[in-house]
């Protein structure tokens, strides 16, 4: 896996060649076999962790809005905000949890948290991105799901590390499919803030 992001590299846009330079560093971060991780290698996986966390957070904010735009009014309308879908295909994972509860959790509940919002996201970007008909936007989009499965395979290496298992999450009509797809992005953007938060935080407590 970590081969095919160099022996391609040349023909990256640069967003696209600094994603692929983060997941070769997160994959091969993650594939460390000694169980007893050294504190400098856990370091440096939660800080690649980190780093890749940001910058999909900054990517996401260019695709949401030019998916807003595709999609059209009333999407695209700034203050339009449609209520949560009840039920979903997708089954759409909230960071709406309170600040205080969510970090009262251990490190280990959050990860695992982590992963499964990303896990069922993932899927989600993957499916805007087969229903995309504009081009650009859906090269735009399967990019950015390669940037959440390296961000996944990296909370996974980190749960590895902890000692944590994984967890493994479980028709609609035409407005039915833009809703989901507008709290798809709302959800991503609220997940990606969060989880550079916990990335944070983990990083702080190692260099104490």
């Amino acid at each position: 896996m970590t081969m095919l992001f160099f022996s391609n590299w040349w023909f990256l846009p640069v967003h696209h060649l600094q994603v692929a330079l983060l997941l070769a560093a997160v994959v091969v971060s993650a594939q460390v076999s000694d169980p007893a991780l050294s504190l400098s290698n856990e370091r440096s996986s939660i800080e690649r962790t980190y780093e890749l966390t940001k910058y999909l957070e900054h990517q996401l904010r260019e695709i949401k809005d030019t998916y807003l735009s595709y999609l059209g009014p009333p999407f695209s309308d700034p203050d339009f905000s449609p209520p949560r879908p009840n039920t979903t295909a997708l089954s759409l994972p909230s960071a709406a949890t309170r600040l205080d509860l969510w970090r009262g959790l251990e490190n280990r509940a959050r990860l695992a948290q982590n992963h499964r919002a990303y896990s069922v996201l993932l899927g989600a970007v993957r499916e805007l991105a087969r229903a995309t008909l504009c081009p650009y936007l859906q090269s735009s989009l399967l990019h950015f799901s390669a940037g959440l499965d390296g961000l996944l395979g990296s909370i996974s290496g980190l749960m590895t590390t902890l000692g944590t298992s994984l967890l493994h999450p479980p028709s609609l009509n035409d407005f039915s499919r833009k809703v989901e797809s507008f709290w798809v992005l709302r959800e991503l953007q609220s997940w990606l803030w969060r989880s550079a938060k916990d990335f944070n935080r983990l990083k702080k407590k190692l260099r104490a």
